[in-house]
């Protein structure tokens, strides 16, 4: 018999508490609002055919070659010129997903005990991402617009307990849907400045509107000040794992070592296909294509809310934009619970506790509208309505 010790943060280190309802709910006739996955449907599986057979025809042995920690300088400048703000392609680093830049972020920022401050809810990767960090993760109070500033002020702290990073998901938020306004961005970023804390923002959703076009990001309005994350997983596909961070120069070179340690870099294949797949404007053809496909889901959830949940105390967002819609149950409701009596009728959602650091909120949930058809929308919902009176 070996034995095998563990270091003290693989102890910390938790399993995803959407990968485990997946499993959960991993059987035929289940309606799944579970998964935070985009639809295959918006897969341009034509597009990346042609792109596959271009690389290897043009550029085969370098495509399946080592290459630089980096990133592909074509994608690097093909990123700089889609960014609404003027960034040098030599501050982007492509990541294996944006769940890598999250880990990266935490390992060259964060020591054991280091307090990270996070919107309440936050995205439950990047609880997951900083965790074996062991860090002192803080939520802070947050409206439809985000974090309050005052909140967000007064958990800042100072000296050595003052907080190494605020970590904000601006755009069409996960797990609630929510934006920030315009005029919120502005006053975190300037408050930010006056107590010098850096922020994070991550944007995956941000080219997901419906109506319109969301404010200017966090980082356009201070370079210095902010690492902004970002992901072709939900405009192109996720299973090719192309993230990328857009970082100060005082930082890139400690983010570019902790990537070299962690795979050397992004597989050199996959970034190719990419920049073949969106050069000549091709995400401005695409894009709008999986705009309206999420925004007619939407809307037929929205409706499903409105008749299913009458006479029910219960409340939802309203997303302009993303994946993602959140519930507030009747008070004293526990959504875990209630995911059991959801099972039952073959629907499933993700329960909004895991999505808290500390003092969660255990009568809330999250859905995704993406991956299900409207016939399958007003089932879930009707069955979920079901659940929920049922636990009354």
């Amino acid at each position: 018999m070996t034995t095998w010790t563990l270091a003290e943060r693989a102890a910390k280190m938790n399993s995803s508490a959407i990968r485990e309802i997946l499993k959960l709910t991993d059987r035929p006739g289940i309606i799944s609002m579970a998964g935070g996955l985009p639809s295959p449907k918006a897969f341009p599986l034509d597009a990346f055919t042609e792109a596959c057979q271009a690389v290897m025809q043009r550029d085969g042995a370098a495509a399946l070659q080592y290459s630089t920690t980096e990133g592909f300088a074509p994608l690097r400048q093909a990123i700089a010129d889609f960014l609404p703000w003027s960034v040098d392609p030599e501050q982007i680093l492509i990541t294996t997903g944006s769940q890598q830049a999250l880990d990266l972020i935490g390992k060259i920022f964060l020591d054991k005990g280091s307090r990270i401050l996070v919107e309440k809810p936050t995205y439950l990767g990047a609880l997951q991402a900083f965790t074996p960090m062991e860090p002192v993760a803080e939520g802070v109070d947050s409206d439809d617009e985000g974090m309050l500033i005052d909140a967000f002020a007064a958990q800042v702290g100072t000296g050595a307990d003052k907080a190494r990073l605020a970590y904000v998901l601006p755009n069409f938020q996960n797990p609630t849907g929510r934006t920030m306004s315009d005029a919120r961005r502005q006053a975190l970023v300037d408050k930010a400045r006056e107590l010098d804390i850096p922020l994070i923002e991550d944007n995956p959703y941000g080219d997901l509107w419906y109506e319109q076009e969301p404010p200017l990001p966090l980082a356009a309005r201070n370079p210095e000040g902010v690492i902004y994350m970002g992901s072709f997983s939900k405009v192109l596909a996720p299973g090719l794992r192309i993230g990328f961070i857009v970082a100060p120069k005082s930082v890139y070179g400690k983010l570019t070592q902790a990537k070299q340690a962690a795979d050397l870099h992004t597989p050199s294949f996959n970034q190719r296909v990419v920049a073949e797949v969106i050069k000549d404007g091709f995400l401005d053809r695409h894009v709008p294509t999986i705009r309206a496909m999420y925004k007619a889901q939407r809307d037929v959830m929205l409706m499903a809310l409105e008749r299913e949940m009458a006479g029910l105390d219960v409340k939802w967002t309203r997303p302009v934009g993303g994946m993602f819609l959140w519930v507030k149950l009747p008070a004293g409701m526990d959504a875990q619970a209630l995911l059991a009596k959801a099972v039952e009728r073959n629907m499933a959602f993700v329960p909004g506790a895991p999505f808290y650091a500390g003092d969660a909120q255990n009568n809330t949930l999250r859905l995704s509208y993406v991956t299900v058809s409207a016939e399958q929308i007003n089932t879930g919902i009707k069955s979920l309505a079901d659940a929920i009176k049922a636990s009354l």
